[in-house]
Parts: structure tokens; C-alpha cells; sequence
């Protein structure tokens, strides 16, 4: 069984990413029921993040795609629902650039849904004693960006993929100077561990409450 994940290099002026050190922390440690883990690092970047994602996946030809990114604010790892083809970034990214109300593909659908088990995933996290939940936006930053890129990419060009975004915590030391809720990098690391070993071995998702009222 073959997985490959990502997590993005820092940006808005940050020194450290904790959706790719935990990535790292897992791919160090992956011997799981015979899990094969790849990792790419993407640049916090529209367009060349998903280019470097089509590269990766070429590359390594794994069954399940989990990309990572950081939420700064929230407080456990949360498993998304949807991506928007919608591009509106409140800030740069990487390179500068800041797209506003564009569409990640021209022409493409509205919404792409995961199609990893989104709730068997987010109950294999808490079952490893991690905070976890389901989210129903993945924003309309360069994460989004990637999110729909992916599910893009396995509608036109890797059928027999699956994939999906999990979004992580701030990492403590990112909240020395600031209040905001942060989550220890290993076990974010746990957590994604339980993720992608559940997507690898169920296709069929849990009935679980997993909805929000706003």
C-alpha cells in the first residue's frame, strides 16, 4: 500500500510549516501494516504548488494522496470535506502573488468532495487520542488551491487515485508571542499517521454525525 503526503514550506513570515514537519515525522516512521510513505514538500505557492503536486504523484504512483496544510486558530486536525474552485487569497503567497475571486481551473466544476473517508479518518485520529474533527471549508488560500488541484488531477488524469486535505494546528513555538490554540508536531503526527492508514484501508466512509450548523 502506497501513500503519498504533503505538507508546504512556511509563509506569511513564519520560520516553520507544522503540516511539513509532521509529514516528515511520518514518512520517518512509517512501518504500519506494510504503508509505504512518500513526501513532497510544496511551496506555499497558486499554480507551481500543483504542478510540483502532478510531479510527485507521477512520481511515487500511490494508491491514496493526503496533502497537509496549516489553520492557524484551530484547535485539532481537521479532515476536509470540499474544495471550491475558488482562488481569493487575503494575503500573498510566496511568490508574491494574490489572486482575488479567480477560479482555481477555468471551466472546471464548482466543488470537488474528498474522496478519502472523511469521517473513518477523523475516527481514526481521536481513536489515537488526538483532537480531531470535519471541515466543511478548506478556505480560499493556496491550501484550497492544492486541495482542488488534487481532486482535479484524479478526475482527468489519475482515476485510480484517491485523495483528500487534512488542515493542522499551529505548532507551540509558532504561538510563543501570541494566544491562539497549537498542537505538539508528533502528534499531529499520530494523527496523520491514523488518517492515511484508514484511507488505505477503507473506501467506504462511517455514518457518524460529522456536520455543523454554521
Amino acid at each position: 500500500m502506497r501513500a503519498l503526503l504533503t505538507g508546504f514550506d512556511p509563509f506569511d513570515g513564519a520560520t516553520v510549516n507544522p503540516s511539513w514537519e509532521a509529514v516528515r515525522l511520518v514518512e520517518q516512521g512509517h512501518a504500519v501494516q506494510q504503508l509505504i510513505v512518500h513526501s513532497a514538500l510544496l511551496p506555499c505557492v497558486f499554480g507551481e504548488a500543483t504542478w510540483r503536486l502532478r510531479e510527485a504523484i507521477i512520481e511515487h504512483e500511490p494508491e491514496v494522496v493526503v496533502c497537509v496544510g496549516q489553520a492557524g486558530g484551530r484547535e485539532a486536525v481537521t479532515v476536509e470535506r470540499v474544495a471550491i474552485n475558488l482562488d481569493d487569497a487575503r494575503i500573498p503567497d510566496n511568490a508574491g502573488e494574490q489572486p482575488i475571486d479567480q477560479p482555481v481551473v477555468p471551466g472546471g466544476p464548482a466543488a470537488y468532495f474528498s474522496t478519502l473517508p472523511v469521517k473513518a479518518c477523523v475516527a481514526a485520529a481521536r481513536k489515537a487520542g488526538v483532537p480531531a474533527s470535519v471541515s466543511h471549508s478548506a478556505g480560499t488560500f493556496v491550501c484550497n488551491h492544492v486541495f482542488y488541484g488534487l481532486m482535479h488531477l484524479i478526475a482527468t488524469e489519475f482515476p485510480e487515485v484517491r485523495g483528500g486535505f487534512v488542515h493542522v494546528p499551529y505548532a507551540p513555538e509558532q504561538v510563543l508571542d501570541h494566544a491562539a490554540p497549537s498542537m505538539p508536531v508528533p502528534l499531529v503526527a499520530e494523527a496523520l499517521t491514523a488518517i492515511v492508514t484508514a484511507a488505505l484501508l477503507l473506501h467506504d466512509d462511517l455514518r457518524l454525525v460529522g456536520g455543523a450548523i454554521h
